[in-house]
């Protein structure tokens, strides 16, 4: 790995595990000589980003906390064709549409992390707007012609593709270097942009692009690669057994982004903390001992979580993500508020029953029974009277309990639970 503590920022990147490669070891000269325009692309190959993108995300992040501006380019156009780069084949090609709706969707998701305010403080672009336009033959012409297919082949992104005789590669996603490329001088010429970020995977691109900017515009341009992220155990960072985390909140609820995060294996929260939080290198450390010494605490994951999780689905929602978290798992008997109940509704059965009914009374044997959490009224006595039936995570021992309006203590629902983690939650309409 390539550092350069001269810089502040590379310093930055360096002790938080961002930098694997740079183009150069001008680029620590090149940040320290003016305030510099950074960008890192996203292929909008979903309507929605996943933790695995958060790396350049964030990389970029601290790039416009240290004076820098962040461009941040969602990619309508090169989605259309589709990177090469560490798949093994050929991916399924997006509609102008869908690849259009995607690029918005993602655009709104990234200006989460950058002060966007104005352009002088953050870009967020769309490359459709200079690609779309092209003409094939001019395009061949003039930017074509600056590449050599001797060198094209042997990047790594199309060489393993080559190397693949059941798929190999199509022109299409061939082509795909020559418009990233064509992207970095764009924003070379119109933003004044010489640093270009991305995966470890992305390195024959970044190289790619800063040749184009030399061969056409005489000019320096420069590269910094991050590595790709895996946990201790060999996981694909950021992928559970149902697929992987998404930052929309429709694909991934907070709550579970929460888990995930608090989940995270002692060996792996640090370089986390690092990677996925702004805090500061001193409070790391704290953490760190914590980890040491008292890791059943597990403090250092709880701040994770609530870290990450704020970044992308803000500080009430974590507040509501918590409550929810101390009710599931400490049997907590805290009064839940409208955005925990809510919260609650999408991560546990539910059943609705009327506010008349409520108001008439209800047998608790009886509700048990509606809700399910018993197969007969006969279950139900019998779970009661072995102590595991809880209301608002209070037990219940009698089988003649009702249940009223008198008896709500969140508003609109009720909580009930049978054994240590079957939990319902009754919806009152």
């Amino acid at each position: 790995m390539t550092e350069n503590r001269e810089n502040a920022y590379l310093a930055e990147l360096s002790w938080r595990g961002f930098l694997e490669k740079m183009t150069s070891e001008e680029v620590g000269p090149h940040l320290n000589e003016a305030r510099r325009t950074i960008y890192a692309g996203f292929d909008p190959t979903a309507d929605s980003l996943h933790l695995g993108h958060l790396i350049p995300v964030m990389a970029l992040a601290h790039a416009q906390r240290h004076g820098h501006r962040p461009l941040a380019l969602a990619g309508g156009g090169t989605g259309l064709i589709g990177d090469p780069s560490g798949k093994t084949s050929e991916r399924t090609l997006l509609s102008k549409e869908d690849a259009e709706r995607n690029a918005a969707a993602i655009g709104g998701q990234l200006s989460k992390f950058f002060d966007l305010s104005s352009r002088e403080t953050g870009l967020l672009l769309n490359n459709a707007e200079w690609l779309l336009p092209l003409h094939l033959v001019d395009f061949l012409r003039d930017i074509g012609k600056y590449f050599s297919v001797n060198e094209m082949i042997k990047r790594d992104s199309v060489k393993m593709r080559l190397e693949e005789r059941e798929h190999g590669i199509s022109y299409t996603e061939f082509t795909y270097m020559l418009l990233q490329s064509y992207d970095f001088l764009h924003l070379f010429r119109h933003y004044g942009c010489t640093i270009q970020m991305g995966g470890s995977d992305q390195w024959g691109n970044i190289v790619s692009g800063m040749e184009l900017i030399r061969r056409i515009e005489g000019q320096r341009a420069y590269g910094i690669t991050a590595p790709l992220l895996a946990s201790s155990t060999g996981k694909k960072f950021g992928k559970t057994e149902e697929g992987a985390v998404w930052l929309d909140a429709d694909r991934t609820s907070p709550y579970r982004m929460y888990q995930y995060w608090i989940q995270t294996a002692d060996t792996d929260v640090i370089p986390y903390l690092k990677l996925f939080t702004f805090l500061e290198q001193v409070r790391i450390s704290e953490l760190e001992q914590d980890v040491k010494i008292r890791p059943e605490k597990r403090e250092a994951q709880r701040v994770l979580a609530a870290a990450c999780t704020g970044i992308v689905h803000g500080t009430a929602e974590v507040e509501a993500v918590e409550a929810a978290s101390r009710i599931l798992f400490s049997e907590s008997v805290e009064t839940a508020t409208k955005e925990t109940i809510q919260l609650l509704s999408v991560e546990v059965p539910s059943t609705e029953i009327s506010r008349l009914e409520l108001e008439n009374k209800i047998g608790l044997v009886e509700l048990l029974v509606r809700t399910h959490m018993a197969e007969s009224k006969a279950a139900a006595r019998k779970l009661i009277e072995g102590g595991g039936v809880y209301l608002y995570n209070e037990r219940q021992n009698s089988v003649h309990r009702t249940l009223s309006v008198e008896d709500l203590r969140w508003p609109g629902a009720m909580l009930v639970r049978t054994g240590k983690r079957n939990f319902h939650l009754v919806v009152i309409k």
